[in-house]
């Protein structure tokens, strides 16, 4: 059997991931906060014929994440590929460089970073024994080119960025690919800083070429 944890999975990119791994016959594990969340993604993914369970948890907690991890892997025989995506629903003031204060910066870097690392922990020990596997991160594209208006949300998505692709160059030769998406539109309306809109559908696919075809490449940004 094959298997992908999308972590972080919602109704746009997560179930458009979902069912780009899924109609390749991977089962699917679904892990977000809400259960009744993922109970409707679980049952549209069904319903087109894709193996998929819930398994919720919040990225913030640790211990959480870490069993919904194991839980699927147990469930599913194995996780072959993690893509980690959680996004912050927060209603916060976003902040220029110069007005950025560190507990601006606290939330993100643990929703983005150290949750990503917990995640990783959680499924590569089985990856480094069968020598095989795919780690992939999202990040809007800003972890690249930040701008002054998101500064502290950017600070913490280039924290992953880097991990991630540092985290390639380590596993380089074990068989394990380990890569960053950066998206650099939005999901259905534009943001006030004016990115290009973009549907699920189109991004999609960069994942499954970063697990198959383009393996030996640490990084992927989409444009629309």
């Amino acid at each position: 059997m094959t298997s992908i944890a999308i972590v972080g999975a919602g109704p746009q990119l997560g179930l458009a991931i979902a069912r780009t791994f899924g109609s390749q016959g991977y089962d699917v594990a679904l892990i977000a906060r809400h259960r009744g969340n993922l109970d409707a993604l679980v049952a549209k993914l069904t319903g087109e014929g894709i193996t998929a369970a819930a398994f919720p948890a919040d990225v913030l907690d640790r211990d959480a994440l870490t069993r919904a991890l194991k839980d699927a892997a147990a469930q599913f025989g194995s996780i072959d590929v993690l893509e980690y995506s959680p996004v912050d629903r927060r209603d916060t003031l976003r902040t220029t460089p110069s007005e950025t204060e560190p507990t601006h910066v606290q939330h993100g870097i643990e929703l983005q970073l150290y949750g990503a690392i917990a995640a990783t922990e959680a499924v590569l020990p089985a990856m480094r024994e069968t020598g095989a596997g795919t780690l992939l991160f999202t990040t809007g594209a800003r972890s690249i080119d930040p701008q002054p208006p998101t500064a502290d949300i950017d600070a913490a998505a280039a924290a992953l960025r880097n991990w991630a692709v540092n985290l390639r160059k380590e596993l380089d030769g074990t068989g394990i690919q380990a890569a960053h998406v950066g998206i650099d539109a939005t999901i259905g309306t534009p943001t006030f800083y004016g990115q290009p809109r973009a549907t699920p559908e189109q991004i999609a696919p960069l994942y499954w070429e970063l697990h198959t075809t383009h393996r030996d490449q640490a990084e992927r940004i989409f444009r629309a």
